[in-house]
């Protein structure tokens, strides 16, 4: 065992349960149960791998205990009736055989089961009329997006009766009986996130006059009761806990950390074993939908975790962005008990062992783009950009060669490249791998000065190829007679899409730059065209190229670039896609005034919901000013002249201009190939703009395709 995380892998106790490490996979709805709510292969291989990997504790999310009222997403686990229990013993079973503790959360939705509504009309159950839905969050969805939303009925909602309260308080009860009867290690119930339990507790949304409103003792009425319901159901030395929301952000009125501490002291003297402490949010404000629960700042709920600890005398479970040394740090401090990781044990979910094993650097990082949750929101079963087996663990990994090696040929080096070939690799195949450059990494070293978590991915994938068996060729060109003389079974062709210059007026003068012109700019490479636009194009070069060798120390890079940048202070940026928004955040995190402009009548497109969200509302309070739905851009000599969406004409500053759009699949090379008899498979950006998440699926389905025999 490594002796780097000493408190993280330390064992740990919650009530009776035994721990082998503090580190715990937080509750997650995944939406990886089946249609009618029973659990089967897809969930039980998904919580499997997790336990596989390490996780002393897994806790498996969202089981609704009224479902399908209070449903609040599609294939949400269901504990609502006897009939569940036989997927659900299965699952338990399967993770015990690696090791691991289950437990289940049990959960009902509440005001937040709009799928519940949505689908089979039922009404939405709370304490009372909540206050009327303010904000912004619809504005960052893309038009298609919006579009399954259309002809959507405001949902009736239903203000609960004693005999309601009543029958919410038999269903968690039953619910923990039948966890118990499936073999589940202990229970969590849902305490939080605007869910029933939750919106009863919240001064926010509880406004009633009766016993289960007004003060605190009474707000918090109902989960005392369901705590009761619970621990009946399941006897007193079985491991029970709830989730508790810390505080409501931008929620005048909520709750706060005072009665997030009062909360605590109450759950505990009612009986739990432990705390889980989460934060929510005003749900009408897309930036908080990462500034809560699912935060995007690092270890953003431990300081209220550590007073919540404080407070109370039985272990606290922490969550939300905390890096395995933060929550070892925080362990050994006494400010937290455990560490309940969610978005990296997606990425990874052999993070434990690997940290057990003292190989850190060898955990595929997440890079926080939101896509697990946004597929949740876009209704679609979890998924994660760097990890394409997410939700598809029941698939099993391809055959390996079992002693029949083949040899395949990946051309391209960036994110797709690295990933065939070291997925062919550990399958025992070999890979040649060819890269036209002097270095690994493709757009996705633009990409990691942009956004500073990709650069964690792009060390990653590095290294892995480096420690592979792979014949790495760098400063080369495939061609066909290349691949004979290497005498190549197949070929996987991840060469990127071509970015070429749409035809704007006036993107011909000098201060115009494409996309593949701030490439090179910012990696300290080269062109002829570059240099002429630049002038002092070799000043840059100097500064920027040494640190872009080999090593490639991008945080070297990052300080080149906000030392100088042959820019302009006013830029334009013509293209509000994910490239163009990282880009423009880029700049304007350097002094730059920046605008950015778009035909498309919304921004964003390319980035996950909720990272859009953020990002978006970002830049307008970084005071970018953001034009979409334009037409009629022209570019003059330091200005970008436009027709803006209410018919105005206007125009922006711009002593430089960068056009970030124009990148289409390439499909020349493969189609060469094709034509020369190789067997070829084309992935990434080749086959249209997909991002980091197009390219890593991509060489995950051309490996199992490659890997897998044709039946005769």
């Amino acid at each position: 065992m490594s002796n780097l995380y000493p408190h993280l892998l330390s064992p740990g106790r919650i009530g009776t349960m035994e721990l082998k490490n503090r580190i715990a996979v937080t509750a997650m709805g995944v939406s990886l149960s089946e249609d009618d709510g029973t659990v089967g292969e897809q969930l039980i291989a998904y919580h499997e791998e997790q336990a596989k990997g390490g996780a002393a504790l897994i806790i498996s999310g969202v089981a609704g205990v009224a479902w399908p009222v209070g449903a609040v997403a599609m294939r949400q686990t269901a504990i609502s009736d006897d009939t569940f229990i036989p997927g659900l013993k299965a699952m338990t079973d399967r993770a015990h055989a690696h090791g691991a503790k289950i437990a289940v959360q049990l959960h009902h939705g509440g005001f937040v089961a709009g799928y519940s509504h949505g689908r089979w009309g039922h009404p939405l159950w709370g304490p009372a009329v909540p206050p009327p839905a303010k904000g912004n969050f619809t504005d960052y969805f893309l038009m298609e997006e919006l579009a399954p939303l259309a002809g959507m009925e405001m949902p009736e909602i239903k203000v609960l009766e004693q005999a309601d309260i009543d029958l919410a308080v038999q269903q968690f009860g039953e619910g923990a009986r039948r966890a118990k009867e499936a073999g589940f290690d202990g229970i969590e119930i849902h305490g939080g996130h605007g869910y029933l339990l939750s919106s009863f507790t919240s001064p926010y949304t509880n406004t009633r006059t009766d016993g289960y409103g007004g003060s605190r003792e009474n707000r918090l009425r109902l989960t005392l009761e369901v705590i009761a319901a619970v621990r009946k159901a399941v006897g007193p030395d079985y491991p029970v806990w709830i989730k508790l929301d810390s505080r409501e952000v931008g929620k005048p009125g909520g709750i706060t950390i005072d009665d997030a501490i009062a909360n605590a002291k109450l759950v505990e003297a009612a009986g739990v074993d432990a705390i889980t402490v989460t934060a929510y949010h005003d749900t009408g404000i897309g930036k908080l939908h990462s500034e809560s629960n699912i935060p995007h700042l690092e270890s953003f709920n431990l300081p209220a975790t550590a007073q919540i600890r404080a407070a109370v005398s039985i272990p606290v479970i922490g969550s939300g962005r905390v890096e395995a040394d933060a929550g070892d740090s925080a362990i050994g401090k006494g400010e937290v008990d455990f560490i309940a990781m969610g978005r990296k044990l997606l990425a990874d979910p052999y993070l434990p062992a690997k940290l057990r094993a003292g190989e850190p650097e060898s955990v595929r990082p997440c890079v926080y783009c939101y896509t697990c949750v946004s597929a949740i929101y876009m209704g679609q079963p979890s998924r994660c950009a760097v990890n394409a087996s997410l939700s598809f663990e029941f698939q099993g990994t391809p055959p390996s060669a079992d002693g029949k090696p083949r040899h395949i040929a990946v051309i391209g080096g960036g994110p797709g490249g690295m990933e065939s070939a070291r997925r062919l690799a550990a399958l025992g195949h070999k890979v040649t791998l060819l890269e036209k450059s002097d270095r690994l990494g493709g757009t996705l070293r633009f990409a990691s000065l942009a956004y500073e978590p990709n650069e964690r991915l792009l060390n990653w994938l590095r290294r892995e190829v480096r420690l592979a068996d792979i014949d790495v060729r760098l400063s080369t060109t495939a061609t066909p007679e290349l691949l004979r003389s290497l005498k190549v079974d197949s070929v996987i062709v991840a060469t990127g899409a071509v970015r070429g210059m749409p035809p704007i007026p006036g993107n011909d003068q000098d201060h115009v730059f494409s996309g593949d012109d701030m490439r090179r700019m910012m990696l300290g490479e080269s062109s002829d065209d570059l240099k002429r636009k630049t002038g002092l194009f070799t000043r840059l070069a100097t500064k920027v190229g040494a640190a872009t060798g080999a090593t490639a120390n991008l945080a070297l890079v990052r300080k080149a670039t906000h030392a100088w940048m042959p820019l302009g202070d006013t830029i334009a940026v013509i293209g509000g896609e994910l490239v163009g928004l990282e880009l423009a955040e880029f700049l304007a995190e350097r002094g730059r005034t920046v605008s950015v402009i778009d035909d498309a009548p919304r921004l964003g497109r390319g980035l996950t919901l909720v990272r859009r969200m953020r990002l978006l509302a970002e830049l307008a309070e970084h005071g970018l000013g953001l034009h979409a739905g334009v037409s009629d851009i022209a570019i003059g000599k330091d200005v970008v002249t436009f027709t803006a969406a209410d018919g105005t004409h206007q125009s922006v500053p711009a002593a430089s201009v960068i056009v970030a759009r124009g990148a289409q699949g390439d499909l020349a090379l493969a189609e060469t190939l094709q034509a020369s008899g190789f067997d070829v498979h084309t992935i990434g950006d080749a086959n249209g703009v997909g991002y980091i998440e197009g390219a890593i699926r991509g060489a995950a389905e051309a490996v199992r395709m490659i890997a897998t025999p044709v039946p005769a």
